[in-house]
């Protein structure tokens, strides 16, 4: 089938936080704003069951918050499609993505596909995602006070996770398949030292247990082989993210965990393609910081589009 062009002048991958607030800051600018979404709109936010630390917001849902976001920028004049990318040029001035019905032709670029949790991939997590399972601390930790929770992996964020859950919950495990972390010392001597974090090495997840939410999570220990089950309230499953930017590694410069270097201007190493979110590289992935990389990427394109190319 052929392709059929398309001309827009800020093209948006990614529907999630960052992809949102660029699209309406972009046609809030002045611009035409097209956002394409393989999967639906909102990114992970959908699978949160409820969001309290997003500014001027008490308590919502996020799927409600990730609806108010989309309908929001369509209000201001953006277009969401929902179409794979197949390809793309980022070479010339004008950028182009295909998709499968489409060839876009794009003053600029905001890349804001986010990433994805890497998974346990055992019994429960998918059922009780958003309901016990979550793989946001910051995000998540506020519904546990005083309560159970486990946290698993062994480098820098199940460590930091453990320790901010531990300001607020009664007891707090860290399941380690090794017998040594993989995180900084001093992340690693201040777990040690709180009295309500209790460390399982050589420790696996098997499944996890629950009715309408989770309460316990069974595990077992990879050198003696027995099995436990630990009275939990959530599981905060910390074994890392995957960004989604391998299609573009060989157009745009990304680190070694392949996620794009752009810094707090958002500009990537290629003149007219930007980064927001969870996609660049960052210290913070919350929400409302995915909101600011989207204002931002939005702003610097409307400029770049402006100076360069008008």
């Amino acid at each position: 089938m052929e392709r059929q062009p398309q001309e827009v002048d800020i093209l948006i991958i990614g529907a999630g936080t960052a992809g949102l607030t660029a699209a309406m800051y972009g046609a809030r600018g002045g611009n035409s704003v097209i956002v394409l979404e393989s999967n639906v709109h909102g990114g992970q936010i959908i699978n949160t069951w409820e969001v309290e630390n997003y500014p001027s917001i008490a308590k919502i849902s996020g799927v409600e918050l990730a609806t108010n976001m989309y309908e929001q920028a369509v209000s201001h004049g953006a277009e969401v499609r929902y179409e794979q990318i197949e390809g793309h040029d980022f070479s010339g001035p004008i950028k182009t993505v295909y998709t499968a019905q489409t060839e876009y032709r794009a003053k600029a670029v905001i890349l804001a596909n986010g990433v994805i949790s890497r998974k346990l991939d055992i019994p429960g997590e998918q059922k009780y995602t958003g309901h016990g399972v979550s793989y946001c601390a910051t995000c998540d930790g506020n519904f546990y006070k005083n309560k159970v929770t486990a946290v698993i992996g062994g480098g820098n964020t199940a460590l930091e996770d453990a320790l901010f859950l531990s300001n607020q919950c009664q007891k707090v495990y860290i399941l380690h398949r090794r017998d040594t972390f993989r995180g900084e010392q001093h992340n690693v001597n201040a777990v040690k030292k709180r009295a309500n974090i209790e460390i399982l090495y050589n420790t696996i997840p098997l499944e996890i247990q629950g009715q309408d939410k989770v309460s316990a999570l069974r595990c077992q220990n990879v050198v003696t082989q027995e099995q436990q089950t630990l009275v939990v309230d959530g599981v905060f499953v910390a074994v890392g993210r995957i960004p989604q930017n391998t299609p573009f590694a060989d157009s745009i410069q990304l680190d070694e965990s392949g996620f794009v270097l752009a810094g707090e201007d958002t500009k990537t190493s290629v003149p007219g393609v930007f980064a927001a979110g969870d996609t660049r590289q960052k210290q913070v992935r919350q929400l409302v910081t995915a909101a600011a990389d989207g204002a931002v990427a939005a702003v610097m394109a409307g400029s770049y589009i402006a100076a360069e190319l008008a």
